[in-house]
């Protein structure tokens, strides 16, 4: 069903957010080949069902996987709280047992008990990835002493997209919701950002936290942890190109891609457009 010689490292999210965790790896592992996929016609999925991410998600690693991929990460936090696990423990076996698909929460979560001093953790995210439950559950079944405070930010994604992340409109909603965060609870002593976008609001996150507040961006522990994997899994690092190229897929205008992409990465991008549903 799929091509069966190495190939390159997929990266998918539903936008422009997984190019936060891209660079990170990029940066740690710049051998490798790598082709992102941004769902940006159909983007953003925070509100959609589960049924309709899982089904987003299912075509957009399909896609990557008949174009040569052998190793999918879902740089999306709520492609990694509502289809993941389907896509791993369904989908997977019926394609090719073989190939992989990994998300961005674990990887994050592994770090809170060793970064956490009063085991209060906050979470700020999409309204998907807050309402699945899924950083709960995960820091639970790891570290049950652990108390999990999540809040919705659906505005801070739009604001970043827009390329709004420090205008003046960025600091009234990221005060707003740090401040209903904190007053939930006020043991808080570490934030996770738990959308890949957050990483371009971090200067003003961290002018609105109190001191003492440590703020986890995923990017560098998703990188990490991809790099101790591919380490501990010599059979899938053998499958994956070696030129240290990185091509851009997106479903949306190619042009409106390349120019908010250049603007998160920070250096010239060219995207192309292509059609996966």
């Amino acid at each position: 069903m799929f091509p069966q010689h190495p190939g390159p490292i997929g990266i998918f999210d539903s936008g422009y957010g997984g190019l936060t965790i891209l660079e990170k790896i990029r940066a740690l592992m710049p051998g490798y080949d790598y082709l992102y996929l941004g769902d940006n016609a159909r983007a953003p999925y925070g509100p959609r069902s589960f049924e309709v991410v899982y089904r987003f998600t299912r075509q957009a690693v399909e896609r990557l996987f008949r174009s040569g991929c052998q190793l999918v990460i879902l740089a999306c936090n709520t492609a990694s709280a509502k289809a993941l696990r389907t896509i791993q423990q369904k989908d997977l076996p019926a394609w090719d047992a073989s190939r992989r698909v990994l998300g961005v929460i674990r990887p994050t979560v592994e770090e809170i008990d060793r970064i956490s001093r009063t085991k209060h953790v906050g979470l700020v995210g999409t309204e998907g990835t807050i309402s699945s439950g899924s950083y709960t559950l995960e820091i639970k079944k790891m570290y049950p002493h652990i108390t999990v405070t999540g809040e919705a930010c659906p505005m801070w994604t739009p604001l970043v997209e827009n390329n709004e992340a420090t205008s003046p409109g960025a600091d009234y909603f990221v005060k707003q919701h740090i401040r209903r965060l904190l007053a939930k609870d006020d043991r808080i002593d570490t934030l996770i950002l738990g959308c890949t976008h957050y990483p371009l609001l971090l200067p003003k996150i961290k002018e609105n936290l109190p001191s003492g507040i440590t703020v986890i961006s995923q990017g560098e522990y998703v990188a990490k942890s991809l790099e101790n994997y591919l380490f501990r899994h010599p059979e899938i690092e053998r499958k994956i190109t070696r030129n240290g190229t990185c091509r851009f897929w997106t479903t949306e205008s190619a042009e409106k891609f390349s120019g908010s992409a250049t603007v998160f990465l920070h250096y010239p991008v060219q995207g192309e457009r292509i059609s996966i549903d």
